[in-house]
């Protein structure tokens, strides 16, 4: 008889927790339940979403929703609203067999891979407890910090995907030392490494003579390198946790050769070889089109020709506020209450859908997710201007470029195509199925801002495909059970501008295929 496992991830780390930060048992052991929670919201998105191929059909009803599984067996919860961020779904059927906790449901399910993916869910669930329990009581969303403190104040980590807080590999004692949840500050390595490729200027006070002297995460350090540090460098830990905020300084992009979420975080050498050329050709786009977005700067990039020894220097977003404005990650924006006002999302969503869809006409597509973007805000907290960092994953199009008399950069490689599914993905994907959907936290709000902008926009094909047409985004659960397949895997969410029982509300999934040269790992 197959037997689920038990959760051993959060007893492992219930375990060290009573060793390294007694203190903190009590609040993990309390914050179980809603991160159970929280995780089996994520992965019954996926599962009434994502084209499964071992789910034969889906069957909305009065009571939720009915998944009809192809070996017959009947999986039953909520209706599923693709863009919630709200932990609704405390409890999903499989036949009559209630489940609670995500990878036991996914090991009953007996799934091609499922095994490993359970396992992350399960350290997901362990995780974001642990993130849970190190929070403070509360804090003043009015009070003016600096955007890595907002960044820090994201607790929950990706708003859709099941493994929003995995981090295997991470003991209790690293993930408290080194997660920005935590706050903690971090110590970073510098090893010299010599024959390195460099782009860009790399700082004086990164070099030891003819040496270059390169920033190394200290988990990367312990459980990947093999060389000796000379001297440390202390930062704060910002919410991909592998880039860190120098204190009065730049950002620095470590290589951190662990999976966190879906990709191991390293650093391609290609990434280094096209760091400087495409940040000064966004420079260029962004004065020529004189939209309200700032690009944070590549600074310098340094590769030891290894991915798991390289490191990217970028400005610090708060470089383009005034001293009365705040800069908030996009991803922290719920944490501010000021997403709740209609009004106030309505003036949002219109600032980034014009810079996108304007950047996309033009012939560049941004990966505008919850991470890579912030927003600047006056003192009345108003949307004002965007910034966007981490140039690595965009897309650029000679061809549209071209039609608007614009030189493209000189470089080629993945971020180079001129597929127009594939830029509308890049764009559509991040910042409407991430950044916007995940701010607006549920289908009614998301559709009510995009109805308040999107008459008003210019009539482009870009948009038209947005209004009328569903919405890609990454089958993030998919991609994690297939393996075998390289780069993303996408579906088809239905439209928030679409009707209940119009063509565009579907809940039928379909693959669209993987993407062209995306690389899970190197961003």
């Amino acid at each position: 008889m197959h037997r689920p496992p038990t959760p051993e991830a959060e007893a492992a780390l219930a375990d060290e927790l009573s060793v390294v930060r007694p203190g903190l048992s009590a609040a993990y052991a309390q914050a179980l339940p809603g991160a159970r929670a929280a995780v089996l919201t994520r992965l019954w998105r996926a599962l009434a979403h994502e084209p499964l191929p071992w789910i034969a059909r889906r069957e909305p009803g009065s009571d939720g929703l009915t998944l009809r599984l192809t070996d017959g067996r009947r999986l039953h919860g909520p209706h599923a609203d693709p863009y919630a961020t709200t932990s609704y779904v405390t409890e999903v059927r499989l036949d009559d067999k209630p489940y609670h906790r995500p990878a036991r449901l996914v090991d009953a399910l007996a799934v091609p891979h499922g095994a490993a993916f359970a396992a992350e869910l399960d350290h997901s669930v362990a995780s974001l407890a642990l993130s849970r329990a190190g929070q403070p009581a509360s804090c003043d969303p009015a009070e003016p910090v600096p955007s890595r403190t907002w960044e820090q104040r994201v607790v929950d980590g990706h708003p859709y995907h099941p493994n929003c807080r995995s981090r295997p590999g991470f003991s209790a004692a690293e993930q408290l030392a080194y997660a920005p949840e935590h706050r903690p500050l971090v110590e970073l390595g510098l090893v010299a490494a010599d024959d390195c490729l460099i782009t860009g200027e790399w700082p004086k006070w990164l070099r030891d003579g003819e040496r270059v002297l390169i920033p190394v995460h200290p988990w990367q350090s312990a459980h990947v390198l093999d060389r000796p540090v000379q001297e440390r460098l202390t930062a704060h830990p910002l919410m991909s946790l592998r880039t860190l905020a120098l204190p009065d300084g730049p950002h620095v992009k470590t290589a951190l050769s662990a999976r966190l979420t879906s990709s191991v975080r390293d650093i391609s050498v290609y990434s280094v070889e096209t760091a400087e050329s495409v940040s000064a050709f966004m420079e260029t786009v962004t004065d020529r089109l004189d939209v309200p977005l700032h690009i944070t700067r590549t600074l310098g990039a340094v590769t030891a020709d290894s991915p798991d020894l390289a490191a990217v220097l970028r400005e610090s977003p708060d470089a383009y506020a005034r001293p009365s404005e705040q800069v908030v990650p996009v991803a922290a924006l719920p944490l501010t209450g000021l997403a709740d006002d209609p009004i106030w999302l309505g003036e949002f969503t219109r600032l980034v859908l014009t810079v996108g869809l304007r950047l996309l006409d033009l012939g560049v597509a941004l990966e505008a997710h919850s991470q890579n973007l912030l927003v600047v805000l006056s003192p009345t907290g108003a949307p004002l201007r965007l910034i966007y960092r981490d140039l690595a994953d965009i897309r650029i199009s000679p061809a549209r470029l071209a039609r608007h008399g614009f030189p493209a950069p000189a470089v080629a490689g993945r971020i180079v195509t001129d597929d127009e599914t594939t830029l509308r993905r890049k764009l559509f994907g991040s910042l409407v199925g991430g950044a916007l959907g995940a701010t607006a936290g549920s289908t009614a709000a998301l559709r009510a801002a995009l109805e308040t902008v999107v008459r008003d926009l210019p009539a482009t094909a870009d948009l038209a495909a947005l209004r009328d047409e569903p919405l890609p985004t990454k089958a993030l659960t998919l991609m994690r059970l297939s393996p075998e397949t390289p780069g993303d895997i996408w579906t088809r969410l239905p439209n928030p501008l679409a009707r209940p029982g119009s063509g565009g509300h579907s809940m039928r999934s379909t693959s669209s295929g993987t993407s062209s040269g995306t690389s899970s790992g190197t961003s």
